[in-house]
């Protein structure tokens, strides 16, 4: 099989290629949740908290609408990388076919209920009165441009899957520098406010997608399809969706998680709201290593099952430990006692009470971290093995203990428990993925096994 820009994990170090496959992926995480970051500095610095807060309450409810496109490209995502285990590359251009028929069908779907449930959704969690028209119009742009979401992250997950992270990450760089000109021109200059950031937000990201699929039809000769060819596969629909939709599941139950979690924030008003926004958005770049790791451990396990070299995804998984625990360790005095300096960043200096509220929401679930890098990796090993129904239901444990957490702890300590119940959230998550992984039932989920009898 021509290589091109792919990468055959099945040979070699295993820790070495958890390193070079993650270290883009790593990047590309950092550069995205930057321009994310970028969102909510140039609202909350030019336009205000009530602005920010508006920004913040719609994160878990937009990754509730995306979260059936993104399942559906990590199901086809498993798919692939165990093809290309399997040196299989007709099944290979078929998964790539069918994925893109998936995703973008998937997409526009979910993009009309966004939009048209926006409002309801954020009168559902108590968004309050004087930002929830402004929440609603960033929800609704950022429905309409679910599209170029979907469309990178389907051809995202091909190439990763195929051993390549560099494409993906050439393109997201290119669009967080063009987002965050959009975000200075649209809000600045043209004085747009929360629309601004939205439009900023999808014209960059439907750059990214043509941009990746072009370059990589260019690029990578494995996924050059005669157009008459280019269609669905039945059997592999089936399989996308058998294996998508338990991911997306997941998603959505995390999504639904947040969702409770922000019904619980916004009832304390947009100063607990606006320091939460911007706690979330720093938390979110530091988790960004074990999300990226998780990533690499999801195609390292999808193609040496594919090979059936269970060993070998032994060896990643230990190694892919190892690197989290470490990264985690070294992280957790840096947000504790840096904090406050990267809070002042988010908000007008004379918002003291919300920077201060920011610190606290950063330092409880600072002393997680390491539970929160094994959900990851575990999930991911999971998935890419084709053991799916777990990762669902680590997803589900996810929304039962926030919830739970969320609701009991706020009751007794106020605002204050918010943090504390993120925190035991990622501690029990990770539990349920290392029993999982420990019991060895994982090994026998391969889509390969099933696939060739046909």
């Amino acid at each position: 099989m021509k290589k091109d820009l792919t990468t055959d994990m099945t040979m070699g170090s295993p820790i070495k290629h958890l390193l070079q496959f993650s270290v883009p992926l790593l990047i590309g995480n950092v550069f995205q949740q930057l321009y994310n970051m970028v969102d909510a500095i140039v609202v909350g610095n030019y336009e205000g908290k009530e602005a920010l807060a508006a920004v913040g309450t719609t994160g878990s409810i937009n990754f509730l609408i995306f979260s059936l496109a993104l399942g559906l490209a990590s199901g086809i995502s498993i798919i692939t990388s165990q093809y290309f285990g399997a040196k299989d590359e007709e099944n290979i251009k078929k998964s790539f076919a069918t994925g893109a028929y998936v995703v973008i069908i998937s997409s526009v779907i979910m993009g009309i209920i966004g939009f048209f449930a926006s409002r309801p959704i954020l009168e559902l969690l108590n968004t309050p009165d004087n930002i929830i028209d402004q929440a609603v119009i960033y929800l609704k742009i950022c429905s309409i441009g679910i599209i170029g979401i979907g469309a990178y992250n389907w051809i995202a997950t091909i190439l990763r899957a195929l051993g390549d992270s560099i494409t993906p990450l050439i393109f997201l760089i290119v669009t967080c520098i063009l987002n965050i000109f959009l975000d200075l021109l649209f809000v600045i200059v043209l004085h747009m406010g929360v629309a601004g950031v939205a439009w900023a937000t999808i014209i960059s990201q439907m750059i990214a997608a043509i941009g990746c699929i072009v370059y990589a039809l260019m690029k990578v000769k494995l996924l050059r399809i005669p157009l008459k060819k280019f269609r669905p596969d039945n059997k592999i629909v089936k399989k996308c969706l058998s294996f998508g939709i338990p991911v997306a599941l997941q998603n959505s139950f995390v999504s639904l998680s947040i969702m409770a979690l922000q019904g619980i924030i916004n009832s304390y008003g947009d100063t607990v709201m606006a320091a939460a926004t911007a706690a979330t958005r720093i938390e979110q770049l530091i988790i960004q290593p074990g999300a990226s790791l998780g990533m690499a451990v999801a195609t390292f396990t999808g193609q040496n099952i594919g090979a059936g070299k269970i060993d070998r995804v032994k060896k990643g998984f230990n190694s892919a430990v190892r690197l989290i625990v470490g990264f985690s360790l070294f992280m957790l005095p840096v947000i504790y006692f840096g904090g406050g300096t990267i809070m002042d960043l988010f908000i007008k200096a004379e918002d003291k009470e919300v920077i201060r509220i920011g610190v606290e929401a950063l330092r409880v679930p600072c002393f997680f971290y390491s539970f929160v890098g094994l959900i990851f990796i575990t999930r991911n090993l999971l998935s890419g093995a084709g053991d799916v129904k777990i990762p669902m239901f680590m997803g589900f444990t996810e929304v039962v203990c926030r919830v739970i957490f969320a609701n009991l702890l706020s009751l007794q300590f106020g605002y204050h428990g918010i943090w504390w119940a993120t925190g035991l959230t990622w501690f029990l998550t990770s539990i349920v993925g290392c029993i999982r992984y420990f019991s060895g039932k994982w090994k026998d989920k391969t889509v390969i096994a099933s696939t060739l009898t046909h």
